[in-house]
Parts: C-alpha cells; sequence; structure tokens
C-alpha cells in the first residue's frame, strides 16, 4: 500500500477511534427465553409482528415455540422464511413488502446471522422506503429510529443481535456489503440456549468460529477499548472452554448456554472495534459464491493471523492465556504459534477443510479489490495491506499451499 493511501487510512481510524466515547451505541436489553417475549412486546403496545427467519427454521419446526408463546398473548406473527444464507437485497424487499402488507409493528429476526442481518435491513426500508439499500451501505447512512426490532438467534456466532450491522448481497451484482449505523442495534436479544441444541455439529462449530473471529479481530485492531478488549478476552475465554462441549454433545444446555454469551460478548467488542481482514476476504466470497460466512471465517483466520506477523504477538499471547495455552512466562511469539496452532488444530477437530473448491483463479483480483473496498479505510488492522496483498489469502483456499 503507498504512503498516501496508508495515512489516509490511519487518519480515518484515528479519527472514528478518537470519537468512540461519544457516539450513541447501546446495548440490546436480554431476555433469557422465548416464553418472556410476550410481555415485552405486550409493553411497547405490539401485536402483529414480522418473524423475518429461513426455510431451514420453519421445515424443522423451530419456530413452533416462538409461534406458540406470542399466539397464547394473542400477537399475530407473520412469517418471511426465504432468507438465504447471504441475505440479498431481494430478501429485504420481500420482508419489507410483508411488513407494510400486514400493519406489523415490530420486526422479528429470528434464525442465523442471516435472518438477523435481513431483519435489521428490513426495519431501515421501513423507515426509509425512497432509499435504496445500496444508498445505505458504509456508515451512518440510516439516522431513523427503526420499529421495534429483536434478535433470537439460533446459532452461537454472528453476534448479530449486539451490533449496529446488517450485512447483505445485493441480487443483481452479486456484491456483499455492510450497513452500518446505531439503530441497527436490536433493542432487545433474546438468548434461549434451548433454540440452539438441534444445531447440527459442523454448524455448531463454524458458526462458534465465526464468534471467535469476532473477538480476535475486535482484540487485536487498533480500536480498541477497555470494555471491547475485556469481552473479546470472555469470548475467547468462553469459546476455548465450551465449543467443543456443544459440538460433541448437542444437547449440552450449559455449553450452549456460554457459546450464545460468547457470541454476545464478541458482537458487542467488534460493533465497537470493528473487524479485519478476515472479515473483508470472507465477505467477498459470501456474496461471490454463497459461502456460509462462519465458514469461510473459518478457514482464513489463521492464514490473515499468521500473515500480520510480529504486530500482533503481544496481543495474541493475552488471547493464548485467556484460552489457557499460554500464560505470562510464555515468550509472545511462541505464545502466539500456540495461538493459531490451536485455531488449526479446531478446525481439523471439526471437520473444516482449507480450501474452497468453488473458488476460480480469474475472479481473485475483482475479490481482492471487494476486500480492499470494504476493509480500507475503516478497519483498523494490525497491519494495511492493498488489494494485490490481499490476494494473497485467496490462493491458499485454491491449492494445497501455506504462507
Amino acid at each position: 500500500m503507498n504512503i498516501i493511501k496508508k495515512c489516509y487510512c490511519r487518519t480515518v481510524q484515528t479519527a472514528f477511534k478518537l470519537a468512540l466515547p461519544f457516539l450513541p451505541y447501546k446495548k440490546p436489553r436480554l431476555i433469557p427465553e422465548i416464553s418472556k417475549l410476550p410481555p415485552v412486546l405486550k409493553q411497547h403496545n405490539c401485536s402483529r409482528v414480522l418473524i423475518v427467519t429461513d426455510s431451514v427454521i420453519t421445515g424443522l419446526g423451530l419456530h413452533h415455540p416462538l409461534k406458540r408463546a406470542l399466539t397464547d398473548s394473542n400477537i399475530t406473527c407473520i412469517f418471511y422464511d426465504k432468507t438465504v444464507a447471504n441475505p440479498t437485497s431481494d430478501n429485504v424487499e420481500e420482508s419489507k413488502t410483508l411488513y407494510l402488507k400486514h400493519h406489523c409493528d415490530a420486526v422479528i429476526g429470528f434464525g442465523g446471522g442471516s435472518s438477523i442481518d435481513c431483519a435489521k435491513a428490513a426495519g431501515a426500508r421501513i423507515v426509509k422506503p425512497r432509499q435504496s439499500l445500496n444508498k445505505m451501505k458504509g456508515i451512518l447512512k440510516v439516522h431513523k429510529k427503526l420499529p421495534l426490532l429483536i434478535a433470537i438467534p439460533t446459532t452461537a456466532g454472528t453476534g448479530s443481535e449486539a451490533t449496529l450491522a446488517a450485512v447483505i448481497t445485493d441480487s443483481a451484482t452479486r456484491h456483499k456489503y455492510p450497513i452500518n449505523d446505531f439503530s441497527l442495534i436490536p433493542d432487545y436479544a433474546v438468548l434461549d440456549p434451548g433454540l440452539t441444541v438441534s444445531l447440527p455439529p459442523f454448524i455448531t462449530a463454524t458458526t462458534g468460529m465465526d464468534a471467535l473471529t469476532h473477538a480476535i479481530e475486535a482484540y487485536i485492531g487498533n480500536s480498541t477499548t477497555k470494555d471491547t478488549r475485556k469481552a473479546s478476552l470472555k469470548a475467547v475465554r468462553l469459546i476455548f472452554a465450551n465449543l467443543n462441549d456443544a459440538f460433541e454433545n448437542g444437547n449440552n444446555i450449559q455449553a450452549r448456554k456460554h457459546m450464545l454469551m460468547a457470541s454476545y460478548y464478541a458482537g458487542c467488542a467488534f460493533t465497537k472495534s470493528y473487524v479485519g481482514y478476515v472479515h473483508a476476504v470472507a465477505h467477498s466470497l459470501g456474496g461471490k459464491y454463497n459461502i456460509p460466512h462462519g465458514l469461510a471465517n473459518s478457514i482464513l483466520l489463521p492464514y490473515v493471523l499468521d500473515a500480520y506477523g510480529f504486530a500482533i504477538h503481544k496481543k495474541l499471547k493475552r488471547l493464548a492465556m485467556a484460552a489457557g495455552i499460554a500464560d505470562k512466562n510464555t515468550p509472545c511469539k511462541e505464545a502466539a504459534q500456540r495461538f493459531i496452532d490451536a485455531i488449526q488444530d479446531m478446525k481439523e477437530r471439526f471437520g473444516i477443510k482449507d480450501t474452497i473448491p468453488d473458488i476460480t483463479e480469474d475472479d481473485i483480483p475483482q475479490l481482492a479489490k471487494y476486500a480492499d473496498r470494504e476493509a480500507n479505510p475503516l478497519y483498523p488492522v494490525p497491519v494495511l495491506m492493498d488489494a494485490k496483498k490481499l490476494e494473497l489469502f485467496y490462493y491458499p483456499l485454491l491449492e494445497e499451499i501455506r504462507f
């Protein structure tokens, strides 16, 4: 990256870091189980809710407890279940249309991060009907308060229930982009571990490593705060202690509960401190090939951490100590390598491969440009890289090579 662009990126990032204490961040109010939701809706005078979810959720009947709890309290449920793995602008428009058609007064995102992101974006379109999603991409383009927004995660990974971001894929161009605004932070988050027990082991693993990626990228970046560092360390500690148990025994309610909290802590951390190049590259892959976001992050994470090198060794040592694989006497470089090796070991244990068959080499320059455009100048990464450098993260996914 040339010196002028580097200076521009660091100036923008410094400005945002200095502004952090003055920005209107909020945390969603937590609800421990589905049965506690109806009184909250009644309190807000909501009687018709749009529930944004996906066909897997409804096909498995996972929505029945939510529907039963609401209808028993005379709250009408309108379901939109066509959300895809990387939610599209078409999904958002269809959700918005359904909300308006049925005169709803609240939006619930029920499912993984895709459903919650779709619900957020639908809320933005409801309050800004004359502005396209494409015009909202980037930072602080929504401005208006959304209808009552509730997130109910059925996976422990995305942290979308705590963030100000919604990531949407343009249906026409397949370009994937984030929308960031404080109004997108949900008003409430329902963290009910019972909703995650039927999650298949592989999805448990990839979503859990998605949360790990959020915690790590928030921690190693240059815009951390005391609170975000604390939240990241909590998330890493919980993930290393519980993800394997949740993977091996999906009915382990305690492990599921801890993973939901880890995802929430990681979400709280990265919504303030942002993410990095793992996410930028993963978003380009998700948009182009519809690769699930958690899977892409899982595959990329050790590659990117290794590429940052010495710049993050001290911070990785602290994360390794939180994970219980190093102590204060471990040299920084050794602790950092243990941490990266532990992530690679997790991938192998969970059956996550190092390559993505869908990628074609001809696509890589354009994918890298998308990643560069997303990350720079916004993401306060420890080492700045331009599109040419970012191309190097795609080739290990295409071939059996390492950095």
